[in-house]
């Protein structure tokens, strides 16, 4: 099982702020509104056959879960291609021009490379790789999202239709059922990721999306972790340890 943990940073290296067009608290809200916060937190697996890969900076200055090519990507008719260029309520977020290029090179890049290589190496030692694809969403929805459905589950569980078999979402769905929660298939948000090498052409890599309702372990307005953190952190674990199980 490989952990992909792309939304969980809220690093932004000193020498590209100067390409933002926010104030520092105007960006403190941005980065409080788009993080998935936690999330490196709340996924853990302590099994042997567990590997995770965690994107290191903020999603604002590079978006690994995007297409490159912002032709194929639909979140770039949003401004919101690989590399942002509007913020979650359709402003300037930042001049990419100058940039655009180098940040592929320096972060997207290498992250899409060391990912293929977590993936192959399961391939290699086992003959098939599953990818968990961590995020969390808020409680209600931002302006840029596709999906305005004001009434969201607690648990959104996406799929692909290549690379998730049925019973990986069903084992998913039941684990987050049995602990309480609701659940919502491809709602608000759809897909999970693979490696584009391997992506519509290799089925024994499969991948499935857990995004986790923010309310559900943090406050939103401030950014920190609730009472209720444990309990989430424990009802994930189950759910990653029921695939364990079932892939094992």
């Amino acid at each position: 099982m490989l952990l992909h943990i792309p939304h969980s940073q809220k690093h932004i290296p000193e020498e590209y702020l100067q390409y933002f067009h926010l104030s520092d608290s105007d960006l403190d809200v941005e980065l409080l509104k788009m993080t998935d916060h936690f999330t490196d937190e709340l996924f853990e697996c302590s099994q042997s056959n567990c590997s995770e890969i965690i994107f290191p900076v903020s999603r604002l200055l590079v978006d690994p879960e995007r297409f490159v090519i912002d032709a194929d990507e639909p979140m770039s008719a949003r401004g919101m291609g690989c590399i942002y260029e509007k913020t979650h309520d359709q402003n300037p977020l930042k001049d990419c021009r100058a940039i655009r290029q180098l940040l592929i090179d320096r972060y997207y890049a290498p992250h899409h490379v060391q990912f293929a290589a977590l993936v192959n190496k399961e391939l290699e030692q086992t003959n098939r790789s599953l990818i968990i694809d961590c995020h969390s969403f808020p409680k209600y929805p931002l302006p840029y999202e596709m999906d305005q459905t004001s009434d969201r589950a607690e648990i959104c569980i996406g799929t692909d239709d290549f690379h998730t078999p049925h019973n990986l979402a069903v084992v998913v769905k039941e684990g987050f059922s049995k602990a309480g929660f609701s659940t919502a298939l491809n709602k608000p948000f759809a897909g999970a990721i693979v490696p584009i090498e391997h992506y519509r052409k290799n089925k024994a890599v499969t991948s499935i999306m857990i995004e986790i309702r923010r309310d559900l372990y943090m406050d939103e307005v401030t950014g920190r972790k609730i009472e209720n953190f444990a309990v989430v952190k424990n009802a994930i674990s189950e759910v990653l340890q029921g695939l364990v199980e079932q892939d094992g």
